[in-house]
């Protein structure tokens, strides 16, 4: 970087940005007890003697907490050591019952690892952020404060306490809020991908903490400015625009006061969405604060590497890996692989089984981004209970590819078909579409053109789009005709005229 300042005015600088991703893994039940994880059940029904921190109770680990977290690691081509183990997170939050947190600090479940992600400076590239850690916690439960309310207190609900979250803590690989986002797009689809996390942020279920600073260069020298935990952010465009104002907040108060890192100990700032503010909460802890000590009540996790071997071999294909095969297999642009992939493995099957049954594999992309993904949402289902199956639209979209059908036609069976269900003929035949035959459309080309010499007379003066006219006349006349084929017979003759 330059050190001579911009045209604004100021140095130039670098924006540094780590995120640490909360995801709550999708098990029934709690990381260290039975209680049920369910979201949405009365408050403080859903505990129980471990998760309330009662004397005497001893925690039993839940082992599908730890698949997943393999799993997930391997996802993210993280190092899966062959022991982890517990350690107790000492803090006092008034939702956090037994004083401290049961977590994983020296020796997490998942060593260091990367996650690729679209370039926001250019989109046909990538951009690799590695990441330090995952590792295993269990949550804390949930204060509500409700001063809007007229209430002058907090109520606390313990329901979430004990619930497993696989803690994502990124290196400071990210430089803008543009990247922050493409990150946590990715990270989410690829958690859905997995079946290891809903990632319902409006549930908790995803949360995510921004650590911002500046490297500001000046007389040849890199400054950097104190580090801020932004938190309370409650969607991917929270996070985005959390970040744009934390970088200008920065800047202003290095300029203001020539605080830098070496002069101001890490701190936790909030997020104000109403506002699109941050705001200053505390001052951060560091590791020493919260006296971490091994957990005497778990015994290290053992992890054979032949259980790694399985996890790795049930991944199957992630998302980037179908992005790219959709696009060199059926030549589909990285727009329409992305949307394909975004909605899942089973959207991805049903659209490889309508491609190869209609042989049109751009036409079948666009039908479901269009017709299916609508009538989808309008009807609050999912592709696995979808009324018209992956085999009956291909053989559809056959009829469009081949010229039987037009695309107009086509819909209309579409439609009979998500009410009426059964098969394309039965819906051709309930909806009285039958077959134009190539004397049938002579003739009707021959009759339209001597009713409408005028037409005749534009095409040939160069004006072929004049021929249009006699489409919406011939569908009059015959509303099974192909307007494709018409034009193209209708121009044919024309020439030879």
């Amino acid at each position: 970087m330059s050190d001579e300042r911009d045209e604004d005015g100021r140095y130039p600088f670098k924006t540094v940005i780590g995120l640490e991703v909360h995801a709550q893994l999708k098990t029934q039940t709690k990381l260290f007890c039975r209680c049920s994880t369910q979201y949405g059940a009365d408050p403080n029904t859903q505990v129980c003697p471990v998760c309330l921190g009662l004397p005497g109770a001893l925690p039993v680990l839940n082992e599908h907490a730890i698949e997943l977290a393999i799993t997930t690691g391997l996802a993210l081509n993280c190092d899966i050591p062959a022991v982890t183990k517990w350690d107790r997170k000492q803090y006092f939050y008034p939702d956090l019952p037994k004083g401290y947190q049961i977590s994983q600090f020296d020796m997490p479940i998942c060593a260091e690892g990367y996650l690729d992600i679209t370039d926001p400076a250019n989109e046909e590239q990538t951009r690799r952020i590695g990441l330090f850690r995952a590792h295993l916690e269990e949550d804390a439960g949930k204060s509500m404060h409700d001063e809007a309310a007229g209430r002058d207190y907090s109520r606390i609900d313990l329901n979430r306490c004990g619930t497993p979250l696989l803690e994502i803590v990124s290196k400071p690989d990210m430089s803008s809020p543009e990247e922050a986002r493409n990150y946590l797009t990715e990270l989410k689809l690829l958690l859905t991908h997995l079946g290891v996390s809903d990632c319902e942020m409006q549930e908790g279920s995803l949360r995510v903490d921004a650590n911002v600073n500046l490297h500001i260069s000046k007389a040849g020298k890199r400054i950097a400015t104190p580090i801020v935990e932004v938190k309370n952010m409650n969607s991917f465009r929270a996070v985005e625009r959390a970040i744009a104002y934390e970088v200008e907040r920065q800047y202003q108060e290095w300029e203001d006061t020539g605080q830098t890192i070496e002069t101001v100990s890490k701190r936790t700032f909030g997020w104000n969405d109403a506002t699109e503010e941050t705001f200053v909460q505390r001052e951060k802890e560091e590791s020493a604060d919260y006296r971490y000590f091994p957990d005497p009540d778990l015994l290290p996790v053992h992890i054979p590497a032949a259980r790694v071997d399985a996890a790795r071999e049930a991944l199957g294909e992630l998302p980037a890996a179908s992005r790219e095969r959709l696009q060199t297999q059926y030549s589909l642009k990285p727009y329409d692989a992305d949307v394909l992939v975004n909605q899942g493995p089973a959207m991805i099957a049903y659209f490889e089984t309508v491609a190869t049954t209609s042989s049109d594999a751009k036409r079948t992309s666009s039908w479901i981004q269009q017709d299916v993904m609508r009538s989808l949402k309008e009807r609050h289902e999912e592709i696995e209970a979808f009324p018209v199956d992956a085999a009956t639209l291909g053989e559809l979209l056959k009829e469009v590819h081949d010229g039987r059908l037009d695309n107009n036609r086509a819909r209309d069976v579409f439609q009979h078909l998500l009410a009426h269900g059964g098969t394309v003929s039965e819906a051709t035949a309930a909806l009285g579409i039958e077959a134009v035959d190539d004397s049938q459309l002579d003739a009707l080309c021959d009759e339209l053109l001597a009713a409408n010499p005028q037409v005749v007379e534009h095409v040939q003066g160069g004006k072929p789009q004049a021929v249009g006219a006699l489409i919406g006349k011939a569908k009059q006349k015959n509303p099974n005709v192909n307007p494709g084929q018409l034009r193209e017979t209708l121009l044919a003759k024309i020439a030879a005229m």
